[in-house]
């Protein structure tokens, strides 16, 4: 009997013992989240003591070298900064601006509406040469070309005016005279050389045509100031120099009817600036000569 109950005692005790290495385990467990609660933690007060000390260290009162340091800091910006549109200047022209646009405006559409009208009459005047294509009309927003064929006014390899070109220059004058603007007179040849006493160049040839051409509008009134002679020989031709048509085009001699605003002599350095829209220029500023 007593071995019995002896038997059952210790079987008892035997299945309690689990107990123990469980209690064991909790126990680690939680001094396992106490040491990651202990590192993971920051101990504030601390951190502020030690801030607001390096603050006062760095102060302007204890260094008045060194600006104060701001108590705030900036956030760190994370992922890309938003972008700033900066605001498009628009132009906001003065009404003085605005009249004086104006104003320059039709100081060149009067000036084109000039040479427009020129080149009317050039070719209401001129019609017959124009038909039998001896006389040419060029119109351009800042001059006129009235191209003459030499056959026209001069003798071949002459440089005297003929007879017959005496009353076409006299009409071409009659348009010019009441206008204030510059005249280019240009003498053109072809390539074919010309070596003589008088003319050792096409060079010469071209020049004393031009020049003969100016000799005759002075005859008939127009102010001299207003004209130039200009000798070009064969180097700007417009037609091909290897057929005889192309050769009887280049032969010519070309009146340019200058804009105010390109001319040399034909208007005053404020009256150029006017019309090309640019500040006047103190002194004795020069404007563009010839076309541009």
């Amino acid at each position: 009997m007593s071995r019995r109950r002896r038997k059952n005692h210790e079987e008892a005790n035997n299945h309690d013992r689990w107990i123990v290495s469980y209690a064991d385990f909790i126990t680690l467990l939680f001094a396992f989240f106490v040491v990651m609660y202990s590192i993971s933690s920051v101990n504030e007060g601390k951190y502020r003591t030690l801030s607001d000390s390096l603050n006062d260290a760095f102060s302007k009162d204890n260094n008045p070298n060194t600006e104060q340091l701001e108590s705030s800091v900036d956030p760190i910006q994370i992922g890309v900064p938003p972008t700033t549109i900066q605001p498009i200047s628009l132009e906001n022209p003065t009404i003085i601006e605005v009249e004086k646009r104006r104003e320059l405006s039709e100081e060149i559409l009067k000036e084109r509406r000039r040479l427009n009208q020129v080149s009317d009459q050039f070719e209401a005047v001129l019609e017959p040469f124009i038909d039998d294509k001896l006389i040419s009309v060029i119109r351009n927003d800042f001059w006129v070309e009235l191209e003459m064929n030499s056959e026209l006014l001069f003798l071949s390899g002459e440089a005297e005016l003929s007879q017959r070109a005496l009353p076409i220059l006299k009409k071409i004058s009659e348009v010019l005279k009441p206008l204030p603007n510059a005249i280019n007179i240009e003498g053109h040849t072809d390539n074919i050389p010309i070596d003589t006493v008088e003319f050792p160049s096409n060079w010469d040839l071209s020049s004393a045509r031009a020049t003969s051409v100016v000799q005759e509008f002075v005859k008939v009134g127009i102010n001299p100031v207003r004209l130039s002679a200009i000798g070009y020989g064969e180097f700007h031709p417009v037609g091909d120099n290897k057929s005889e048509e192309g050769r009887f085009k280049n032969r010519r001699v070309v009146l340019v009817l200058m804009s105010q605003a390109f001319s040399r002599y034909g208007a005053n350095d404020e009256e150029r600036a006017k019309l090309l829209n640019l500040a006047p220029i103190g002194g004795s500023g020069s404007a563009p000569i010839g076309k541009p």
